[in-house]
């Protein structure tokens, strides 16, 4: 999960056997617990159905689905989705991440949040100049 930014707020790794859907209650769980005030999440069409209902139940965030309108044909580009986008194409940079070289999920999110820190860094680095 990133910020209007594309700055990374939330990692969660899982099995190649657990879809989107499933694991998104444990990142809303986390983003909750780290980023308290956060009240709006925008996500893409598969998070429909009673995750909406959830999210705004357990967790007091409202989950705004991004979806495409039906007479759109091809690729374009749409609202709020392209932040997470531009945010994996900072991360691919990282050879590291090209690769699936781990085998736990937990040492898989520490290089994320490697990767991410080094974007960040550098970031500020040119900012000093």
């Amino acid at each position: 999960m990133v910020d209007t930014l594309g700055l990374l707020l939330v990692v969660m790794v899982t099995a190649a056997s657990v879809t989107d859907r499933e694991a998104a209650g444990g990142v809303l769980a986390r983003l909750r617990k780290r980023h308290w005030r956060i009240s709006r999440v925008w996500a893409d069409g598969g998070y429909t159905g009673q995750l909406i209902d959830v999210a705004r139940a357990a967790w007091r965030i409202a989950l705004t689905v991004v979806k495409r309108t039906d007479d759109t044909r091809g690729f374009t580009v749409l609202p709020k989705r392209w932040l997470v986008e531009r945010t994996f194409a900072w991360l691919m940079r990282s050879r590291r991440l090209a690769r699936d070289y781990e085998t736990r999920t937990n040492s898989s999110e520490a290089m994320i949040h490697w990767s991410m820190s080094m974007v960040m860094s550098r970031r500020l680095a040119r900012r000093g100049r």
